[in-house]
């Protein structure tokens, strides 16, 4: 019996509709869960995302992951941990990711980290620097938390061994830092690390994130007779607090977090005060020649040309994932942290190779020394050398 053509085409359609369905299917999700729209911040989580789509890209050219295509799954949780968590849950039991990248903002992980650890997805962090994100959930327990970023402890054991370093014109030393939860968790670190040093803090300051004059502050790391200011805040309110440096003729040495490589720092300070402060990042704008390669590739993309090292970490960041998918023979959550934390071969990153990054009580790929020192010139990131960077060792990175 000859079948309509209607009924034929019905077949047709029905029948490419199952291959579809069959072979999405078969594709490894990935997903990135991170500030894309809302903050300063966003510009970092964009980064990190066309870095990732690039790695994506290459797996996928030279034939996939287990043979299977790779995709990626993005949600903007635009800052607030509210929605970052409902996007956590999303990914995971909507999505069926089989891993996720992100956030941006440290206190977002710090909302859903648990979510990740219930549900044993490996969660690869190539933006947020909060200390205590790849922690374990208690002394122990399996960690599905991973990092291939800045750390806030490890940048500030680094300030604090320059500081220490420098005590012959950094007598009087002071502490200042936002009252936001990424302010307190660096100011936290950069006491414990003082004291650690043996360095005594003559003065601690806060202000608020979006606070324009800092001038009472100062007065007060003005009258303790303080030459070195460290100041833990985002982009912005460093650069308020250099304008008000200015306006009392006050300028202290000046060591910040990585946010004053942020656009946002260099546009509210002005060129002439963005050069004031010295801080840590992972690369410069001196790139190596696998760095200007994917820069040539998705560098007209970037909201911010200082914003690419987010894009180097999550190009490696996948990367790393991919290396351990191929470890184990399988996207299993357990699995696949077991094969992150023992790596047998090295990787081969864009930022650097990493031989034996993870370990099952340590979840960070990039540490102090792989950290570069920076200083702003003609309105490009620089890096920066003096005599006592020059004479750092790694014995002088306490923590």
């Amino acid at each position: 019996m000859r079948l309509p053509t209607f009924f034929k085409r019905a077949l047709l359609a029905a029948g490419l509709a199952a291959a579809a369905a069959a072979a999405s299917a078969q594709d490894i999700k990935l997903g990135y869960n991170g500030d894309l729209s809302a903050s300063p911040s966003a510009q970092s989580g964009q980064a990190a995302v066309l870095g990732m789509e690039a790695a994506i890209a290459d797996i996928n050219a030279a034939g996939g992951l287990l043979g299977r295509k790779l995709v990626l799954v993005t949600r903007d949780d635009t800052s607030a941990p509210p929605k970052s968590i409902q996007n956590m849950s999303e990914l995971v039991d909507n999505e069926k990711v089989a891993a996720v990248f992100g956030p941006t903002n440290s206190g977002n992980a710090m909302a859903w980290k648990h979510i990740a650890n219930q549900k044993k997805v490996p969660v690869i962090g190539n933006v947020g620097s909060g200390t205590d994100i790849t922690k374990p959930m208690s002394p122990g327990a399996d960690n599905y938390m991973f990092r291939v970023s800045m750390v806030d402890r490890e940048q500030v054991a680094a300030l604090m061994a320059y500081v220490k370093k420098n005590a012959e014109k950094s007598k009087v030393v002071g502490l200042m830092a936002e009252t936001t939860g990424y302010g307190q968790g660096g100011l936290k670190d950069m006491e414990e690390i003082a004291k650690l040093q043996g360095i005594k803090i003559a003065a601690t300051e806060r202000f608020g994130v979006g606070d324009t004059d800092m001038t009472s502050q100062l007065g007060k790391m003005k009258a303790a007779g303080v030459d070195t200011v460290v100041v833990w805040a985002q982009g912005t309110p460093i650069a308020q607090l250099v304008r008000s440096m200015e306006k009392i003729d006050y300028f202290p040495l000046v060591l910040t977090s990585w946010a004053a490589d942020n656009i946002t720092f260099y546009d509210a300070a002005g060129k002439a005060l963005a050069e004031k402060p010295i801080f840590m990042r992972t690369v410069s704008e001196t790139r190596t020649p696998a760095q200007q390669k994917l820069f040539e590739r998705i560098g007209a993309r970037l909201k911010a040309p200082g914003s690419f090292s987010f894009a180097l970490h999550g190009y490696d960041s996948v990367m790393l994932y991919a290396a351990a998918v191929k470890q184990a023979g399988s996207v299993d959550g357990p699995a696949v942290r077991a094969a992150l934390e023992d790596l047998k071969a090295p990787v081969q990153g864009v930022l650097k190779t990493y031989d034996r990054p993870f370990s099952k009580t340590n979840h960070e790929a990039l540490t102090a020394k792989d950290l570069v020192w920076i200083r702003w010139k003609d309105g490009k990131l620089m890096p920066y050398a003096d005599p006592v960077i020059s004479g750092l060792a790694q014995a002088d990175f306490k923590q």
